[in-house]
């Protein structure tokens, strides 16, 4: 009854401007406790500037070609775009980091720096984010981009999360190289 209730009060919550400050606190203390400490970590940076090397010269044509071609194979059996981002050594990290969470973190991924997903823990609905505020505001941003997102109903999951995004960074460099998203579970920041 107590989840129930949550979950009908939580978007009325968080429509007012405090309760949204509030979330807003509670995801950047999530992130400072519980994310940073593997926000980096090097099979991440790896994934990432493998897939750098190959898509730093795609044209939007390109890029646009690539999301219609993910789109197609959403719910396909033939998924040629799709198992590559999922069926990978960082994909199969960040699942772990998704199980260790105890349920408050659905889904995490992590794109290049065109916007383009390199390894998700699950089916994300389009293969680039370079068009959306994840990516514009935190790796266009520099190395310290950093972005939350307004808390939604995730159609996936059917549970209210927002998304923590950052800049990804290569230790080695100081260099910003892509970008994670996290999705966190509202109710278990609430």
């Amino acid at each position: 009854m107590k989840k129930h209730a949550l979950t009908v009060l939580l978007p009325m919550l968080m429509a007012t401007p405090l309760a949204a400050q509030d979330f807003a606190a509670a995801a950047k203390d999530y992130f400072d406790t519980e994310i940073s400490e593997w926000a980096t970590a090097q099979v991440l940076v790896d994934a990432v500037n493998a897939q750098n090397a190959m898509t730093s010269g795609y044209s939007q044509a390109e890029i646009d070609a690539l999301d219609l071609a993910w789109r197609a194979e959403v719910g396909s059996s033939t998924t040629p775009t799709i198992t590559p981002v999922l069926e990978n050594v960082a994909a199969n990290f960040l699942r772990e980091r998704v199980t260790g969470s105890g349920a408050a973190i659905t889904e995490i991924f992590v794109t290049d720096a065109m916007g383009l997903n390199v390894a998700a823990s699950d089916l994300t609905s389009d293969y680039w984010q370079g068009d959306e505020a994840k990516h514009s505001e935190t790796y266009a941003q520099g190395a310290d981009g950093f972005h939350i997102s307004e808390v939604e109903l995730d159609d996936s999951t059917q549970r209210y999360q927002a998304q923590v995004s950052f800049t990804l960074v290569d230790p080695a460099t100081g260099q910003a190289i892509g970008a994670v998203t996290v999705g966190v579970d509202a109710e278990s920041l609430m």
